[in-house]
């Protein structure tokens, strides 16, 4: 209802603007764009490096050292998560046997991740890559590739066309894109 009367106009986005300084301040975010955009109710650590237009969805539940891309998506309910204790010391029960060091994961640019997907900390999703809802990544995903399942295989290729590869990639070694983007026009 809001948002029908003030549309997506400047008093939209100051509102906006207004929310996530709000959650940055609430979350301590020091390293996220002005740009990037988290929904509510999400767990993000205070570490979290979120580039330019980057958007997490509602209830996500980041953990330490995540690195952010330009552009990625994170669906509603994704978790980063993993590392939480060591279960091969023989003789100490898991809850008391102590957390090991916290691997970077790194979600590189334009990386899309679907609704409730679950990424292993340490993992690398490589640019413009895509995970699909539901998948639990266990291993890096190339760039490019679409994955999904459990554990997450490749499903096929984002740009199966080489061109189509390197217009995408040139646009996202150029500036910042913002606002309305021209979208190709479909043959009817």
């Amino acid at each position: 209802m809001i948002r029908q009367l003030i549309g997506r106009g400047s008093l939209f986005l100051f509102l906006r603007g207004r929310v996530m300084a709000w959650r940055r301040f609430r979350h301590g975010l020091k390293h996220v764009h002005p740009t990037f955009y988290m929904g509510p109710n999400c767990w993000v650590a205070s570490d979290l490096v979120a580039g330019p237009y980057s958007f997490m969805n509602n209830d996500c539940m980041i953990q330490a050292r995540v690195v952010l891309g330009r552009y990625v998506l994170l669906g509603p309910r994704v978790s980063i998560v993993g590392g939480d204790h060591q279960p091969n010391l023989p003789g100490v029960p898991n809850i008391f046997s102590g957390r090991p060091e916290i691997l970077e994961t790194v979600i590189e640019d334009d990386a899309w991740i679907g609704h409730a997907a679950i990424l292993m900390q340490g993992v690398r999703i490589g640019r413009g890559a895509i995970v699909a809802a539901g998948a639990v990544v266990v291993r890096d995903v190339p760039p490019y590739e679409i994955h999904g399942g459990v554990p997450a295989k490749k499903i096929s290729e984002r740009f199966p066309d080489p061109a189509d590869r390197a217009r995408h990639e040139a646009m996202l070694a150029g500036p910042l894109i913002h606002g309305e983007i021209a979208r190709p026009q479909l043959n009817q």
